[in-house]
């Protein structure tokens, strides 16, 4: 017979491994939910049903009787829908810790399906932002019927709209624009993980006109710094300006259009680079008067009906096109995105008469990609502007996703 001794050794040994088993068990079971390193908040917008969807569809013509668009928009109608506003935590382009915000839009079913990161493009108000959600707004129109097809579509705001609103948009910058929208699909996915919605985690991107930039800066980003947090498998760009370098000299040295609207993007490219990388400048240095005046007066509602490269100060062109404005061309190399190789497949959509966004910029991008090894197809719309370009540029992307599913 074992003496008391050796069995109170005997349990001392086994208890701490009984404990552990039994604590473990009873862990495993009531194990609380990963804290959300992104995701701050998400309210439920609505939900919408298919009729209710194929208004919206309807309006997308604008009244033009197009029966390929029109059947493009009809056929993608799948599912209700639900859309969500979502707030998150990003970093401003001075790299403090920020809350942004965006819509995510999610369809009524229970099938594995991808999500879609679009990039809105320019807006001119907060009503257009994307977690505002109204009739305005992309997220609304084309992003909503896209996600009744069977995706889940992550839409960001950008900094300078929705929570962020009381921020000054940086327009066009690179950096910025990439890390919203990467934030905004962490802070998607986070909550995709917490409702249990069924992703299959493949992700594609896209996006037009600004969000053509803001989409080929989203991917370099994703593929140069975070490769394997996502399985990136596709990626749309359309009218993007990708080649800011030679898209300022085109812009300083060409006659272009003289169209007041499109001047004032151009205007408020040049004041976001000369706030954010602290040039500091009065516009009287970029720009000739009487413009100069209007522009530090109404910034970017300035009112340039002349072909821009008459606005432009020749003093400043010519720092920019003999290199010795140094400063400000650095700020604008620094939110080139065409040279280099996307691991992705991607397409570049454009109209070879784009008077906005001018052409070069795709076909200067295709040709720098596909030089260093580049996954890129240019499909190009002949005669396309800017406007008439994004019914291609939609049905294409469609197709181009619906092979990646």
């Amino acid at each position: 017979m074992k003496s008391v001794k050796h069995i109170f050794k005997v349990y001392y040994l086994i208890f701490p491994v009984i404990f552990f088993i039994v604590s473990s068990c009873g862990t495993s079971s009531t194990t609380d939910p990963i804290p959300n390193k992104y995701l701050v908040s998400s309210s439920l917008i609505g939900e919408y049903n298919k009729a209710s969807l194929q208004t919206r569809a309807n309006g997308l013509t604008g009244g033009v009787n197009n029966p390929s668009v029109t059947l493009f928009v009809n056929a993608l109608l799948k599912h209700d829908i639900k859309a969500y506003k979502i707030i998150y935590k990003t970093k401003n382009t001075d790299g403090t810790e920020i809350q942004a915000s965006g819509a995510l839009i999610v369809p009524n079913t229970t099938d594995a399906i991808p999500m879609i990161s679009q990039q809105h493009g320019t807006i001119r108000t907060d009503a257009q932002a994307p977690s505002n959600y109204q009739s305005s707004s992309e997220a609304y129109s084309i992003a909503s019927i896209f996600g009744s097809n069977g995706y889940i579509i992550a839409c960001p705001d950008y900094i300078g709209y929705g929570v962020s609103k009381n921020i000054e948009h940086p327009y066009e910058h690179r950096e910025s624009l990439a890390q919203a929208s990467l934030d905004m699909i962490r802070a998607a996915s986070e909550f995709i993980a917490n409702e249990k919605i069924n992703w299959n985690k493949k992700l594609m991107i896209t996006g037009y006109s600004q969000g053509g930039f803001a989409t080929m800066s989203l991917q370099k980003k994703i593929e140069e710094q975070f490769p394997t947090e996502f399985n990136l498998v596709a990626s749309s760009c359309g009218a993007g300006a990708y080649n800011k370098t030679q898209f300022m000299k085109d812009l300083m040295n060409n006659t272009t259009h003289g169209i007041a609207e499109y001047n004032q993007l151009y205007i408020w490219v040049t004041q976001t680079y000369n706030r954010v990388y602290g040039l500091n400048r009065l516009m009287n240095t970029y720009f000739k008067e009487p413009y100069a005046a209007d522009i530090q007066a109404k910034g970017n509602n300035a009112n340039v009906s002349v072909s821009i490269n008459l606005a432009f100060l020749e003093s400043f062109k010519k720092g920019v096109n003999d290199g010795t404005d140094t400063k400000f061309l650095e700020a604008v190399k620094d939110n080139d995105v065409f040279d280099w190789a996307p691991k992705t497949e991607t397409q570049l959509y454009h109209g070879n008469a784009d008077q906005q966004v001018f052409y070069n910029n795709s076909v200067t991008a295709e040709k720098a990609m596909k030089a260093k090894g580049g996954k890129v197809t240019l499909i190009t719309t002949d005669g396309g502007t800017h406007g008439s370009t994004l019914s291609d540029y939609a049905i294409g992307t469609f197709s181009f996703f619906s092979g990646k599913k």
